[in-house]
Formats: structure tokens, sequence, C-alpha cells
């Protein structure tokens, strides 16, 4: 079952493109409140005003933006929100980058509306997505995701878990039978670890491995 999104922004200074995909995204969408930008302060503006967006689709090549800087500023002021980069260009080097710089997704333009679709799908499922000619760039950027969770302890890493359904610190706190500051110190700690700004963040990164499969490896 697919998440349908409360709200998506695409930001894209060709009109033509911009329509043409969101004509073809509504049809698969059909609940989704849509939200344009063609310029740097366009997109600015309007992340300001819509910080609860569930998705941006970015162009790297919008007007104002200076390569990878304003998609770097972007994930740093809103790192809730996964940024699916849509680009003209589908380089090896400008890909890793913008997975590298915490784009969530790299899409050709040159791909077709299901593959689009595909895309944003997995993302707002928490899984990366790169063209398949390009897993290897999927793999390296999840490998370094599965070093920063190999690092937490398996009381830290059953947190993140409750983190993921949704538990507050209370209810975590209740179900490990500790106290709930002890669960706030590993919340920060768990923050540290992955690099992450809070507990929505964290729990997205489980999406981009095979949960069950880690867990088997985990030692009591």
């Amino acid at each position: 079952m697919h998440v349908m999104p409360e709200k998506i922004i695409i930001a894209d200074d060709h009109p033509l493109f911009r329509q043409a995909l969101l004509i073809a995204l509504k049809e698969q969408f059909k609940t989704t409140h849509w939200l344009e930008a063609e310029t740097v302060e366009s997109i600015s503006e309007c992340l300001v005003a819509n910080a609860d967006a569930d998705l941006l689709l970015l162009d790297l090549n919008i007007p104002g933006a200076h390569g990878f800087d304003h998609l770097i500023r972007i994930r740093k002021q809103y790192p809730n929100i996964p940024v699916v980069v849509i680009s003209a260009y589908s380089d090896e080097t400008i890909i890793s980058k913008a997975m590298q710089h915490g784009a969530s997704g790299f899409v050709p333009k040159s791909e077709s509306v299901p593959t689009i679709i595909s895309a944003i799908n997995k993302v707002l499922a928490g899984q990366l997505w790169v063209p398949g000619s390009y897993e290897k760039i999927k793999e390296e950027t999840n490998n370094t995701t599965d070093e920063a969770i190999a690092s937490l302890t398996v009381q830290e890493y059953r947190i993140l878990l409750m983190f993921s359904e949704g538990l507050l610190n209370k209810q975590i706190g209740d179900k490990l039978c500790v106290a709930e500051a002890t669960v706030k110190a590993h919340a920060s700690a768990i923050f540290r670890k992955l690099n992450v700004r809070n507990r929505t963040q964290a729990a997205m990164m489980l999406g981009q491995l095979d949960v069950v499969e880690y867990s088997n490896t985990l030692k009591e």
C-alpha cells in the first residue's frame, strides 16, 4: 500500500515540463495538494509557508541556485522534507553528489511517468531511489546508513524502532521499564550517531534498510 502524500512541492523553471509532470502525477496522487516554484526565492517562500510538505521535487538548475548549494541548504533547514532531484542530467558524478548531499532520490527527466511515480512512492516509503543503471550509488549511500545504524547499542536500536512506530518517549519508557529521562538520553545518542536532528529523520533511515534482516544480527 502506497503512502498518499498530503502536500508535494514541484520546483522547476520550465513551465511546460512542470505542467506536464503535474498533470501526470495528479492522476496518481488524486488527494495531494500541489505547490509550484520556479526560482530559488519562490522555493524559499513556499517552504517557509509549507514546512509540513511531504516531498520536494527539485530541479538542480533552477534560477538562483549554485550547483548543489541550494540542495544542501534545503536539507539543513528542512531535514524532515525528503528531496527528489529531477534533472535533465544523468551523469554518475552528479547523481552521486546529489545523493551524498542529502537527496533521497535522483530521477532524470528522460524517465517515463510510471518510473517517476515509482521513484516518488519509494522515497515516500523512506527508501532511496536512483536509476537502475546506477544502483551502485544507492548501495554506497545505504552502506553509510548501515554503518551508522550498526553503531547503535541494542537498546538504542529498540528505541529507534519505536520511533518508527510513532511512540512517545513516555510510552517507550513504559515499554522498556525505564524513566522518560533515560529515553531522552538514548534519543540524543541516536541522533548524534545517525547525524540527524529528530526522531522523524532517524526513523526514515530505517526505510533504507532491511529491518528484519538487521534485527536478526543484533545480539543481546
